[in-house]
């Protein structure tokens, strides 16, 4: 008899661009998903830049797609200081409480098999 795949907790954030922090108005552009269980950390990013230059057209959208690349280099573990942090510490970091245009929704968990397959999923379903 075939053995079930195992669940695990992953935890997760999604990536939103707040034009204007005061007003509170944001796009959702991306997710980081972490499962320590698994070893994952990874962050897809799906910036929408007509939307964008729709609510913000004063907004430099090349440099705010520069800045969002950098969230799944982080996850990646990249060279930078941050990037060179534990996974759980990177995650931490990358889900921090921010007033600036770049921000993460609150932290939310669930269970999953294939954490990979889970990102994917919550990027369609709340980013596109």
């Amino acid at each position: 008899m075939p053995t079930k795949p195992t669940s695990s907790s992953f935890d997760y954030a999604i990536v939103r661009v707040v034009p204007y922090v005061e007003r509170e108005e944001f796009i959702n552009v991306g997710v980081i998903l972490f499962c320590r269980a698994q070893n994952f950390l990874a962050a897809q990013i799906e910036l929408d830049r007509q939307r964008l230059m729709i609510l913000a057209p004063h907004l430099d959208v090349a440099r705010v797609q520069a800045l969002l690349e950098l969230i799944p280099c982080i996850c990646a573990g990249n060279k930078s200081p941050v990037g060179q942090l534990s996974q759980a510490e990177r995650f931490h970091w990358l889900v921090n409480v921010r007033s600036t245009s770049i921000q993460t929704s609150p932290v939310h968990s669930g269970l999953c098999t294939n954490p990979a397959a889970m990102l994917d999923h919550l990027v369609e379903t709340m980013v596109l």
